[in-house]
C-alpha cells in the first residue's frame, strides 16, 4: 500500500503501465512467483523494470509471473538457487531494493541516494517482516544501498563486497546479508573475467556459512 501511494520525482510507478496489469499486492511483482513468505532466503535485486521496457508491448509473463522468463538474469538466478541450495524461485521470497520505475532502458542508472532511500523505506522493513536467515543482494549497488541503510560504509570493488557479508539483527534472529554478482550476463561475465569461474566459488562459500535446508 505504501509503494502504491508513493510518488517519487523522476520515476513512475508499476501501476502506471498497461492498465495496472503488472501491479500486485507486494513491494515487487517478483513476489508473484518468489512468494514464499516463510522462506529462510530472500533474494533482493536492484529494480524491477524500466520505462522504455514497460511502454512497449504488453508482456504476459511479467504480468503473470512477475518477471521476464526469457531474460538471462532471471534464468541465471533460478539456476544458481537450484545448483547451490536446491531451491526453486517459488521456494524463496523475492523483491527489489528500489520499487519504482526508472526512466530510460533496463541498464539506466539509479543514483545511490535513491537506492539507499528505497532500502530504508521498503527493503529493510520487508526484511523485518519476512525475517529470512539469508538475504542475497544481487549487484554491488544493491548491497551497498542496504549497507548504507544499515548505517554501514559502502564496500568497493565487487570482489571485496562479495567477501564482506554482514549481520543485521531482526528481533531475536540475526539476518546474514551477502553480496553476489548481478545474475545478468554482464554481471556474471565481469565476475568470471579472465576465464576464472569465480561465481560458483562465491556461492559455495555463502552456502557453507549459511546452510539452508530445503
Amino acid at each position: 500500500m505504501k509503494r502504491r501511494r508513493s510518488r517519487w520525482p523522476g520515476y513512475k510507478c508499476i501501476g502506471d503501465y498497461h492498465g495496472r496489469r503488472y501491479d500486485c499486492d507486494f513491494v515487487s511483482p517478483y513476489a508473484k512467483t518468489a512468494g514464499n513468505f516463510d522462506s529462510q532466503i530472500m533474494v533482493l535485486l536492484q529494480d524491477w523494470s524500466s520505462n522504455d521496457a514497460l511502454c512497449g508491448n504488453f508482456h504476459d509473463d511479467c504480468a503473470k509471473c512477475g518477471y521476464g522468463v526469457n531474460l538471462p538474469s532471471n534464468k541465471n538466478l533460478i539456476r544458481l538457487l537450484e545448483e547451490h541450495y536446491h531451491l526453486s524461485l517459488k521456494d524463496v521470497w523475492g523483491s527489489n531494493v528500489f520499487p519504482f520505475i526508472k526512466m530510460g532502458g533496463l541498464s539506466s542508472r539509479i543514483p545511490p541516494q535513491d537506492l539507499c532511500r528505497g532500502a530504508v523505506e521498503f527493503a529493510l522493513p520487508e526484511i523485518q517482516i519476512v525475517r529470512p536467515k539469508l538475504v542475497i543482494c544481487f549487484g554491488q549497488a544493491t548491497f551497498n544501498a542496504v549497507r548504507k541503510a544499515c548505517e554501514l560504509d559502502p564496500v568497493y570493488p565487487l570482489a571485496k563486497a562479495i567477501r564482506s557479508p554482514f549481520t543485521w539483527p531482526v528481533g531475536r534472529r540475526e539476518v546474514r546479508i551477502w553480496c553476489q554478482a548481478h545474475p545478468g550476463r554482464l554481471g556474471q561475465n565481469m565476475r568470471n573475467r579472465g576465464g576464472r569461474l569465480r561465481v560458483p566459488g562465491d556461492w559455495k562459500r555463502m552456502r557453507e556459512e549459511v546452510p539452508i535446508r530445503g
